[in-house]
């Protein structure tokens, strides 16, 4: 710790700090453009200047100066600095006179007007008025892609999405050439960027030089509702704000949230807001005469009830999807048991997930904070860059760190880290538990190792002895212990973790999803589009809220509400509960869903014991209370993974294969935007470039 003083206040800080953070420790307001606390110094902008007590006779940027490079007074006194004083404020009406000698003050059609720093800092700390009259110079705008607006008259060389796209994103797709007036920031040759992190830039650039393309235009800060809520677009629940106008969601911003995905959010995350419009189901509809035609809510209910009746108990089945919600999972298995159905499932890629292995069986049990932790990692049949964007960044960011080896088993492919390539699939992981391999030392040699198990190894018939074989190597290597738990498997769909915790599986030796569908007289889709559905043989009832895969093979369609048109419980990959809220309402006829299980359970004569949202929530954290511990984590037990080892049988001979083909085509909602469309066809052609 060192002990200074700011603007004549003592305060003590780690002595790593900067001077910036030293001064904001103190309470004092430091402007600044080019400093962020997550990327690396640049010290170029020059705002955030101070004055140092018997240092040289002039300002010094405070972001690249540390509080072990300040002196000490002559007689031992704790080193001073100010921030206020006639030299700083001088220096930086200076400084910002120089910004703004070629920014073209276009405030007016700015998208970050409301929102911009160099406006705010403008008022707080320029002049009103220049001493620099001659012609502003002119930069053409530049093509980085279908997300990122360009508009570089207005750029003033902070250098932050630099920073950002090479060191969090791992690829340096940005630059800077040029020398002084010249100097200029752009992609090699005008390319689309291809990071799944991008968008991260828009809220990065202090100015109006890099904006959201799709958001272009659209609205100003100050006429939109702005809702906290959580993110369903892969499983890490990251932390979102969604702004919307009126019932239409105009864009979506993160949070901070430094548990699971600091202040970044993925693409799909950001700009997935387009595809909540399009698509839509708004009105429940029956199949007539092999055609799906408009109905009323009654007519359907009517038709679901004579299928349900001329169907066998055993026979009825439901299938959760990917994106729903803890409330409505819990509804329909109350509703199914009432039915006498045990034909339910939430493992649309037929994962070898098992609640009654446990908890610590099917979590990410180190968590995402904790792989800053780790000091070597092994990835099973997973592409995280694909799976969880977030989570990688936050792999690599330990990675940059150094004493972080890392090997794959499956799909060799550019995770925008170095790893260790080590096989395809079975055989290579059967060798490392048989004690084979340099990577196996590697592995025993680290203090806290993390073995990662994707979907993409668990899929299928041989996932079970995969899991199995998983956990058996993390025991072998020190990876399970009373203070480490480094078995981490990685889901990809939001809802998985939540319906595993209610038991939304079939009963012991009970058919599976894909067995489900083939088999059920009446088959239930809770908006579950990714199960084939190709082998559906019985009548089909589909909630959901996009007219997606699901509801074209349909023959009742009950309209159901989007992930920012209900409040939900979500719990993400590392077993963390989490709530979102509703931002706006369904369109037309659309209700949530858990209100649709409800009104349909009167038409059945199975009566849910619960008619409003909080009185669902009462049985829900009666019969599990866990979920009422909103953002924490239940403990789960180390001897579960134990207990998993000890079933390890052997493998069928397979390759891993990440579930993720198309990062932006994952789910009902990014096959409706026209915005990801745009972003798949522009990863394909690029995918078919590189390959030729």
């Amino acid at each position: 710790m060192a002990k200074l003083k700011v603007d004549g206040k003592e305060i003590e800080v780690p002595d790593h700090f900067t001077l910036l953070q030293a001064c904001e420790e103190a309470g004092a307001e430091v402007p600044r453009f080019c400093f962020h606390e997550r990327l690396s110094v640049a010290g170029n902008c020059r705002m955030c200047l101070i004055e140092v007590k018997g240092g040289p006779p002039k300002p010094a940027a405070s972001c690249a100066m540390g509080v072990r490079d300040l002196r000490p007074g002559p007689n031992g006194e704790a080193p001073e600095v100010f921030t206020t004083t006639p030299m700083v404020k001088k220096a930086r009406e200076g400084v910002m006179e120089f910004l703004l000698i070629n920014h073209p003050l276009d405030c007016p059609i700015c998208d970050q007007g409301g929102e911009c720093d160099l406006q705010d800092q403008a008022m707080a700390f320029g002049v009103d008025s220049t001493r620099y009259n001659e012609n502003k110079r002119a930069v053409e705008d530049k093509y980085i892609g279908p997300l990122v607006k360009t508009v570089m008259n207005r750029c003033i060389h902070c250098t932050r999405c630099v920073r950002f796209t090479t060191e969090v994103a791992g690829i340096a797709e940005l630059g800077l050439i040029g020398r002084g007036e010249d100097a200029e920031i752009t992609t090699y040759l005008e390319q689309a960027m291809t990071s799944e992190l991008q968008g991260n830039v828009v809220d990065l650039c202090p100015v109006g030089a890099l904006t959201s393309k799709p958001y272009a235009f659209h609205a100003r800060p100050w006429e939109l509702g702005k809702t906290e809520s959580i993110d369903v677009m892969d499983a890490l629940g990251s932390a979102i704000r969604v702004d919307t106008r009126g019932r239409e969601v105009m864009r979506i911003m993160p949070r901070v949230n430094e548990e699971i995905n600091e202040e970044w959010i993925s693409d799909k995350t950001r700009f997935i807001w387009d595809g909540l419009k399009t698509q839509r189901l708004d009105r429940p509809y029956v199949k007539k005469d092999g055609r799906l035609q408009p109905a009323t809510w009654s007519e359907a209910f009517a038709a679901i009830k004579a299928a349900v009746s001329g169907a066998q108990p055993q026979r009825i089945g439901a299938i959760a999807g990917d994106l729903a919600s803890v409330e409505e999972i819990y509804a329909l298995k109350r509703l199914m048991a009432a039915l006498g159905s045990t034909d339910i499932d939430c493992r649309q890629d037929g994962a070898a997930l098992d609640p009654s292995l446990g908890r610590a069986s099917y979590l990410f049990n180190p968590t995402i904070l904790g792989i800053e932790q780790a000091d070597a990692a092994l990835i099973i049949g997973a592409n995280p860059r694909y799976e969880a964007s977030v989570l990688n960044a936050r792999l690599r960011k330990r990675f940059r760190q150094g004493n972080f080896p890392i090997g794959v088993i499956g799909e060799a492919t550019e995770l925008r880290y170095d790893y260790s390539y080590l096989g395809a699939g079975t055989d290579t992981l059967a060798d490392l538990v048989a004690g084979n391999g340099s990577f196996l030392d590697v592995l025993k040699n680290a203090k806290r190792p993390l073995v990662i198990i994707g979907q993409g190894a668990l899929a299928g018939e041989g996932g079970a002895a995969v899991l199995a074989q998983a956990a058996k190597l993390a025991a072998a290597v020190g990876a399970v212990t009373a203070e480490w738990n480094g078995f981490a498997v990685l889901h990809t769909a939001a809802s998985r973790v939540g319906a595993l915790d209610l038991g939304f599986v079939p009963a012991e030796a009970g058919r599976t999803a894909a067995d489900i569908v083939a088999s059920s007289q009446v088959l239930f889709l809770l908006g579950a589009d990714e199960v084939d559905l190709t082998r559906k043989s019985g009548f089909t009832v589909y909630i959901g809220s996009h007219g997606d895969n699901g509801a074209h093979v349909a023959d009742v369609i009950l309209p159901g509400a989007a992930y920012t048109e209900k409040s939900g419980t979500w719990v993400n990959t590392e077993g963390r509960v989490q709530m979102g809220n509703r931002a706006g309402f369904a369109p037309g006829d659309a209700r949530e869903d858990w209100a649709i299980l409800r009104a349909l359970s009167d038409v059945l004569g199975k009566r849910l014991p619960f008619d409003s949202l909080a009185e669902l929530r009462r049985k829900l954290y009666g019969d599990y209370p866990h979920f009422a511990d909103i953002d924490a984590i239940a403990a789960s037990a180390p001897g579960e993974i134990e207990a998993l080892a000890q079933k390890a049988g052997a493998m069928a001979k397979s390759a891993f294969a990440s579930p993720v083909k198309d990062f932006y085509l994952t789910n009902p909602i990014a096959r409706a935007s026209a915005v990801m469309a745009e972003c798949s066809a522009l990863a394909r052609n690029n995918f078919k470039a590189a390959a030729e």
